[in-house]
């Protein structure tokens, strides 16, 4: 193997991230890539089905696309308090570009990034071990943070406009214990608002971290040849297992989407 001279760093370098600038400046070049490659891919995939509509004997892709969309709209009609034209686009926007990113950890874990090195080293002539590749956008904690405060700002307005600015600022002074603790309240209130979007990012980056972080030890248990019929039997299994987290993953996101911004939408907080 090319990189890594032992597990440890094969591991640090699959986690690397294809970078340029430093701090806070810093881009992960790969992460922006691949996420956007993901969500092009579900336009040009939803722009194809919709010019190949057809109501009498739709096909199986427009099935399971017209399965989604009616499983997504029966979340929020089960969840969301009043009729909205945004919810239901913004919730299935989440669950689909979720779902895409996750499943990139379905790829071989070394494929896109081996490939990335034969290009730095032929065609730029890179050291191999200097090329990184990360193609897992939501094991980057970036962006499941960055889509955590999309829907943070998402409840900040959904919130203004049910019950306007004053409303919500009182709500902030008088929630929990009421007005005359309202410094306390303040500070209890601050805390659940901010723990939203915490959670959200936090949970979705941990389980697909933990999900990567192993198929990475099953690459590494190909050390011989006796052992590869195990490693393919357990990446297979793993595959499977994996595939459940990435759609359940996604539906977790979407839902908790969904439940917040319709606690936002309530003029009445009890």
């Amino acid at each position: 193997m090319t990189v890594g001279k032992n597990p440890v760093e094969y591991i640090q370098h699959h986690l690397q991230n294809w970078q340029v600038g430093q701090g806070l400046l810093a881009v992960n070049l790969d992460t922006v890539l691949f996420s956007l490659l993901c969500g092009g891919f579900f336009v040009v995939l939803a722009w194809w089905v919709g010019r190949r509509i057809t109501a009498g004997r739709p096909g199986k892709l427009q099935n399971v696309l017209e399965a989604t969309v009616a499983f997504v709209n029966q979340q929020v009609r089960d969840t969301f308090p009043a009729r909205d034209p945004y919810i239901g686009p913004i919730s299935l926007t989440v669950f689909l570009w979720v779902a895409m990113m996750n499943a990139m950890d379905l790829i071989p874990v070394d494929l896109i990034p081996r490939i990335a090195q034969w290009i730095g080293y032929y065609a730029f002539g890179l050291e191999m071990n200097r090329v990184y590749m990360h193609i897992l956008p939501t094991a980057d904690l970036d962006v499941p943070l960055a889509l955590a405060l999309s829907v943070f700002v998402l409840i900040i307005i959904y919130n203004i406009r049910s019950k306007g600015v004053g409303g919500y600022i009182k709500y902030f002074l008088t929630h929990p214990y009421g007005p005359k603790a309202a410094p306390f309240n303040l500070m209890m209130s601050l805390l659940e608002e901010l723990a939203k979007p915490l959670s959200l990012a936090l949970r979705l980056w941990g389980n697909m971290f933990a999900g990567e972080l192993i198929f990475m030890l099953i690459a590494l248990f190909g050390f011989s040849l006796w052992v590869s019929p195990g490693q393919v039997m357990l990446g297979w299994a793993w595959s499977w297992f994996e595939t459940l987290v990435i759609l359940l993953q996604a539906f977790i996101f979407m839902l908790l989407t969904i439940v917040y911004l319709a606690m936002a939408a309530e003029k009445k907080h009890h």
